[in-house]
C-alpha cells in the first residue's frame, strides 16, 4: 500500500508518527464491486491502530452509491491466494 503519508501526533499516546496513508479497498460484489483508491486510513504505528474518519466513511458511502457514473472502467488480474 504506498501513498502519501503525512506526520502527525497521536490523540491517545501523544507520540509522533501518526500517519494518514493512502489505500485502497474492494467494497461489494458481484456487479455492485468497485475499487475505490487512494483512500485516506489513520494509522498509529505505537497504539496498533487504524480506522478512516467519519467523513472519509461518509465520503465512501457516497462514491459507493453514484459508482456507475464516477467509476472509470479498468480490466484486472486476480489471483487466488493458495
Amino acid at each position: 500500500m504506498k501513498g502519501r503519508k503525512t506526520k502527525r501526533d497521536c490523540d491517545l499516546c501523544g507520540k509522533e508518527g501518526v500517519r494518514i496513508q493512502r489505500t485502497t479497498r474492494i467494497f461489494g460484489k458481484g456487479k455492485d464491486l468497485v475499487v475505490i483508491e487512494q483512500i485516506p486510513m489513520v494509522r498509529r504505528p505505537h497504539c496498533h491502530e487504524s480506522y478512516y474518519t467519519a467523513d472519509t466513511l461518509h465520503e465512501i458511502d457516497r462514491l459507493r452509491l453514484h459508482r456507475k457514473s464516477l467509476a472509470e472502467k479498468r480490466s484486472i488480474g486476480v489471483i487466488a491466494f493458495a
